[in-house]
C-alpha cells in the first residue's frame, strides 16, 4: 500500500491508501495505453474496449500479488492472453475491411497519418502475425519475451514476424530493409 503523510494539529498521521484505491489509480494511467494495444491486436475498437476492461478486471483480481511487481506487464499479458483465448473461442477474425474505416476525420498532419496507413496495413495480416509484429516491434518486446506472451517457441516468433514484415511491407509498398534487432 501506498502511504502519505498528513499533519493533523502537529501530529503527523500516515494515511494508508485502500487496494482498491491503489488500483483505480493504476487503471487511470494504464487504461489508454492498454486500449492502443488492444486495438492494434484486433483492429475493431469494440474488442478492443472489451479486452481492456478484461485485463484490468484480470489484474485486479491478482493486484496484491502483482502491485509490488510490475503490474503493467501482468496487464498487457492478460490482454494478450485474453485476445488468443477470444480468437481460439470463435477460431476467426472478423476485422473490418480497411476501407470502411471513417475517413471524415483524416488529418493532414505526417505522424497522424503514417500512424493510420500502419493500422490500416495491420488490420491486414492474420492474427497471429499482427500479434507478434505489435509484440515485438510496436511494443519493442525481446523475441523471448513475445515468445513468452504468445506461448510460441522463440523461432516461431522470428518466422513469424519476418513474415508479417514482408506483408507490411507489401501492404503499405515499401520495400525498406527489416529493422536490425
Amino acid at each position: 500500500m501506498t502511504a502519505a503523510a498528513t499533519a493533523v494539529d502537529g501530529v503527523s498521521v500516515v494515511v494508508r491508501a485502500t487496494t482498491e484505491q491503489e488500483f483505480t489509480e493504476f487503471a487511470r494511467h494504464s487504461m489508454p495505453v492498454l486500449y492502443r494495444i488492444a486495438y492494434l491486436l484486433c483492429g475493431d475498437e469494440h474488442r478492443a474496449h472489451d479486452l481492456t476492461q478484461l485485463a484490468l478486471e484480470r489484474t485486479f483480481r491478482a493486484w496484491p500479488r502483482v502491485r509490488d511487481g510490475s503490474p503493467f506487464a501482468y496487464a498487457r499479458r492478460a490482454l494478450v492472453t485474453s485476445r488468443i483465448d477470444a480468437w481460439r473461442r470463435t477460431r476467426r477474425d472478423v476485422l473490418r475491411e480497411p476501407e470502411t474505416f471513417d475517413r471524415a476525420d483524416e488529418v493532414r498532419e505526417p505522424a497522424v497519418h503514417e500512424r493510420d496507413r500502419l493500422v490500416r496495413a495491420l488490420a491486414q495480416l492474420p492474427p497471429r502475425q499482427r500479434r507478434v509484429v505489435v509484440l515485438r516491434y510496436l511494443l519493442d518486446r525481446s523475441e523471448q519475451e513475445t515468445a513468452e506472451d504468445l506461448g510460441i517457441s522463440r523461432g516461431t516468433v522470428k518466422s513469424t514476424a519476418s513474415r508479417g514484415l514482408a506483408n507490411l511491407r507489401t501492404v503499405l509498398g515499401t520495400t525498406d530493409e527489416e529493422p536490425q534487432r
